[in-house]
């Protein structure tokens, strides 16, 4: 059989677009020794071996099917677009205050879905828009709510660092450095104590692990085998600081010494796919592992952060020609022949296409009405009256 068209993603991330992607049908059979449909099975040996600490790694062959690869490529594709799209609403002033981009870090967040369910939970830090497209967001909420407005997914009051999708299992992104930590081992220790057989991934950055909270929750998660996986985004720089000017040890994998820990080439989805489902069942059954995955931010810390200042222009180019997640998977996907250059640039001008629509999407949304900004503040029912800073210009009863 020919492989007859790109078929929706598989995994969650197919809801991101307005409308599916379509793309031209592929003629050509599958490469393989066996038929080449979507069901194909696929052995690919990811890009550098896993590194175990105090536990054994998992295998370097990872199974996927050309399905799969193509939902890689294009939940990638559309995760680096919405943040360029992003840069360019923030340099017009569109999207105000903090924006913490990701364009280059998605294998993280593509290759974990890929090895869990909607039911598990996540947690993560201000860099968050890709992993809230990952549990399933769309690009109309997310640029609503970059842009503050009402149809947002936090109905325009979290902006760019409070993506939230609860519903979806994910409690979103927080703004104090590491304090998402201790509150995803929370979620963990509900899932253990309802039995939910169930797993939470609490993310950071390499900034944020010498936090001294995070080795707190850490050690209660351990005493107690809460289903809990500490996942260690390092790209290399916290804000403007090198991990080697901050961190005496920057083996974040072995940081939580009695906790078992696996280094992970973050830039490889097929390796973050693996060490995702090893980290799972692992955490199911004996408590926390830490998963540091080797990854690199291209934009700098924040839109206030120009990037260039601390590392220069060859260093991010080089990591770009040799390491970028969504030019691996292409590569894969010419290898085996399951679609050709020109079919995957058509997917890519069709993403381009669905992008554009949401940004003239968003903009046909209201601004959330005054009176929101005294809502979920205090628990309902409470009847507070609240006033603005004159007792004149702003009253609101709460419910």
């Amino acid at each position: 059989m020919a492989v007859s068209r790109l078929a929706p993603s598989a995994s969650t991330l197919s809801k991101l677009l307005l409308h599916p992607v379509s793309a031209p049908p592929f003629s050509r059979p599958f490469s393989g020794t066996a038929a080449g449909d979507d069901q194909t099975v696929l052995t690919i040996e990811t890009s550098v071996p896993f590194t175990g600490h105090k536990i054994d790694p998992p295998s370097r062959s990872v199974e996927a099917t050309p399905k799969e690869l193509l939902s890689f490529f294009q939940d990638m594709a559309v995760m680096r677009r919405m943040e360029i799209a992003a840069d360019s609403l923030y340099k017009s002033k569109l999207i105000r205050g903090f924006c913490h981009l990701y364009d280059g870090q998605e294998a993280v967040a593509v290759g974990m879905e890929a090895a869990i369910t909607q039911r598990d939970s996540i947690i993560t830090a201000y860099r968050d828009h890709c992993t809230f497209l990952g549990r399933g967001g769309n690009l109309v909420e997310a640029f609503s709510e970059l842009m503050g407005r009402r149809t947002g997914c936090s109905k325009g009051k979290g902006g760019s660092m409070h993506f939230y999708k609860k519903e979806a299992g994910f409690y979103g992104g927080h703004g104090i450095v590491g304090a998402q930590v201790p509150l995803g081992c929370g979620l963990a220790f509900a899932q253990k104590y309802f039995k939910d057989e169930t797993v939470t991934f609490a993310l950071y950055g390499d900034g944020a692990a010498n936090q001294g909270q995070l080795f707190e929750a850490l050690n209660i998660s351990a005493l107690w085998d809460l289903p809990v996986i500490l996942v260690c985004e390092n790209n290399h720089y916290g804000m403007g600081t090198a991990e080697w000017r901050a961190a005496k040890s920057a083996a974040y994998y072995k940081r939580g010494d009695y906790v078992p820990g696996l280094k992970v080439d973050g830039m490889d989805v097929l390796a973050v796919k693996q060490a995702c489902k090893f980290a799972r069942e692992h955490a199911l059954k004996n408590g926390p592992i830490i998963l540091e995955m080797d990854t690199y931010r291209y934009h700098g810390h924040s839109m206030s952060d120009p990037g260039s200042t601390y590392r220069t222009r060859d260093e991010i180019t080089g990591i770009r020609q040799e390491r970028d997640p969504i030019e691996r998977v292409r590569k894969l996907i010419l290898t085996h022949e399951i679609a050709s250059a020109s079919e995957l640039k058509d997917i890519e001008k069709e993403i381009r296409k669905k992008v554009d629509e949401a940004i003239a999407q968003f903009k046909e949304s209201p601004m959330p009405d005054p009176s929101e900004l005294f809502a979920d503040v205090y628990v309902k029912g409470y009847g507070v009256e609240a006033f603005g800073a004159d007792r004149k210009e702003v009253k609101s009863v709460l419910p």
